[in-house]
């Protein structure tokens, strides 16, 4: 993202965004398909074998096709401090959330898990106000456009990350499908999000990124809601409106985000405002699947297997659905108040 900021003009960067996150769609799209013909046909191990020829190819794709571009304009050094008080502070949360129902919400080790990541949050904060070089630039955040882009960015992974990965276990656990056939049931909604991103980004350049994100997380939170009322005899075409309602909203939503986040910083900050938003993205994504996991988890009390294993994973999968359908409206609310037109900083302003 910096480089592309760094690269097009700002008439086009909007355009470029969209492209590269239709790029990023298509890799969604490949991941699961591959991934179920490799646990299906030869074992699941590969899925993290076949990461290895991939990363050297872009580690040379990298070195001969990208041109350097870094900020100049303070001197960098690793934040230490930054690092261990952000890493415990996440690790303690994700935790907490994920162990919470096997050691019960109000036991000494979940409160104190909790009360870690609090503190350890807090830190991080305090710390990256008067580090020389903060990991984290809070001064970004004086922007309410920028603020709001990555709000909304976390909200949507956490609405959506757990989606993934639930609707996985369902279309295979409940609905019986094979682990190709469930890699591919996203086909239409990753395809989708290839051909609305390019859309939205070049919109977003014209309107600004405010309603684009709005109807996009409206999109998102009705997916949501159809996914939530799906049960144990749905078939693909229960699935599919679902699912062409979530490409629309994905594309409309992340691409516009992240052209309002990367248009709100000067060109020489770009990179330090795409790790931001690249941060609260990932962050987003492991809570989603911990929150998801703890809401569905705390509706089961028996063994996979059980008789009434089915009925107990439908209850807890369809109260997470909603509660991410929530967090899909916080997001849109935060757009509307938070993102307004901007225009794209350039080097020095």
């Amino acid at each position: 993202l910096s480089i592309i900021s760094a690269t097009f003009p700002v008439q086009e960067r909007g355009l470029a965004i969209g492209i590269w996150a239709g790029v990023s769609a298509m890799a969604l799209a490949i991941g699961p398909l591959v991934g179920g013909l490799l646990t299906e046909h030869i074992h699941w191990g590969w899925i993290f074998f076949i990461n290895v020829p991939i990363g050297v190819l872009a580690i040379l794709a990298a070195r001969l096709l990208i041109r350097e571009s870094r900020d100049t304009s303070t001197d960098q050094r690793l934040d230490i401090p930054g690092l261990l008080t952000s890493g415990v502070a996440l690790f303690a949360l994700t935790f907490a959330l994920i162990e919470a129902n096997e050691y019960g919400w109000t036991s000494p080790t979940i409160l104190s898990l909790f009360a870690v990541a609090g503190i350890g949050l807090v830190g991080f904060v305090l710390l990256e106000m008067h580090q020389r070089a903060p990991m984290v630039d809070l001064s970004l955040f004086r922007s309410g456009t920028f603020a709001g882009a990555n709000i909304v960015v976390l909200l949507v992974f956490l609405a959506m990350f757990g989606v993934f990965f639930f609707v996985s276990l369902y279309v295979q656990g409940i609905l019986g499908y094979s682990p190709v056939q469930a890699g591919a049931i996203f086909l239409p909604m990753t395809v989708l999000i290839m051909f609305v991103a390019p859309v939205a980004g070049k919109l977003s350049d014209r309107l600004g990124s405010r309603w684009l994100i709005v109807t996009g997380m409206g999109f998102l939170a009705t997916h949501l809601l159809f996914l939530s009322n799906l049960d144990v005899d749905s078939t693909f075409w229960n699935l599919l409106p679902a699912l062409i309602l979530g490409g629309f909203g994905m594309g409309l939503t992340m691409t516009p985000a992240t052209v309002a986040a990367i248009g709100s910083v000067p060109v020489a900050k770009a990179g330090i405002g795409s790790g931001i938003l690249n941060t609260f993205r990932q962050v987003g994504g492991a809570l989603g699947i911990a929150v998801m996991g703890a809401i569905v988890a705390s509706q089961i009390d028996v063994v996979p297997g059980a008789p009434a294993f089915r009925d107990q994973f439908m209850d807890g999968f369809s109260i997470a659905l909603r509660v991410a359908a929530g967090i899909a409206l916080v997001g849109a609310l935060a757009a509307a108040v938070l993102i307004r037109k901007y225009r794209h900083l350039e080097a020095g302003e």
